[in-house]
């Protein structure tokens, strides 16, 4: 593929679009054809050709077996998705992209565990413009893509203590809203998932503005990651991240336990469809 740009000269998203436009034009086809044999519509398949949109992974699936590409499309999309959040998340996404274990609390609902309605409500809350909500389309796209982590091979070891507040302040679509209920309780139970609610009784607690994670790679490596009040830190030096560890396990002292998080989770699902 001569005609592409080194990956240097170019962001993610315009990488893909040239690759898409190049195997369109190679393969003889214009957009109307393409549409026709593939079922998306002309002017999506454009911008997508254009880096005005960012697809889902499995739009780039189709088209890597419409073309024969062998997960090329697939690849670059990878690579595109990531551009979707800001700079300082960058190196903690690339650092959990490839961790073997990963501790998270988290106050409201981790977006490893969101379904793609309650990440797009979440994520929609102050769009006003077209443009906007195109972003925030992207930004649903980009949060699920990061979920394929859980199903890699060989998958994480993953930990999530997550506090009852989110269990507690629902979304406005009460199906949505089960549907999450739901979902949780499916993700807690696979083999390399282990997810603890920190109830509302264990009281104040030092994590109540933000969360924090910590990753721990294949070298031994190990990095802590915390946000809260619209600002980010990314910690790798040994004694931070080892303070950082320290208040995790404090928090694990005072979660439920494993099966007993999964009943309660059961518990609020039950009274949410009462």
């Amino acid at each position: 593929m001569s005609e592409l740009a080194e990956p240097e000269e170019e962001s993610g998203r315009a990488a893909l679009g040239r690759a898409l436009r190049y195997l369109r034009e190679k393969a003889g086809k214009s957009l109307s054809e393409l549409a026709a044999e593939t079922r998306y519509d002309k002017s999506y398949l454009y911008r997508l050709e254009v880096s005005q949109r960012l697809s889902k992974r499995a739009v780039m699936e189709d088209l890597d077996r419409y073309y024969g590409t062998g997960g090329l499309l697939v690849q670059l999309w990878k690579v595109a998705r990531r551009e979707v959040f800001k700079d300082r998340y960058k190196e903690f996404m690339r650092l959990e992209l490839t961790a073997q274990i990963m501790h998270k609390f988290t106050l409201g609902i981790p977006g490893l565990l969101q379904t793609e309605a309650v990440a797009r409500a979440l994520l929609s809350g102050d769009q006003e413009t077209e443009s906007e909500a195109e972003q925030v389309e992207e930004q649903v796209i980009a949060r699920l893509g990061r979920q394929q982590l859980l199903h890699r091979n060989p998958a994480p070891s993953v930990r999530i203590i997550m506090d009852e507040y989110a269990l507690r302040r629902p979304v406005t679509d009460p199906q949505a809203w089960e549907e999450q209920l739901e979902h949780r309780i499916e993700v807690a139970e696979l083999s390399m998932v282990t997810l603890q609610i920190l109830p509302l009784s264990a009281g104040a607690h030092h994590y109540m503005q933000g969360s924090l994670t910590l990753l721990w790679q294949e070298d031994g490596s190990a990095a802590a990651y915390t946000e809260g009040n619209r600002c980010a830190e990314l910690m790798e030096d040994p004694a931070d991240v080892a303070r950082a560890r320290l208040s995790y396990d404090r928090l694990r002292d005072l979660a439920l336990p494993p099966s007993d998080s999964i009943a309660f989770i059961r518990g609020v699902l039950k009274e949410h469809r009462g």
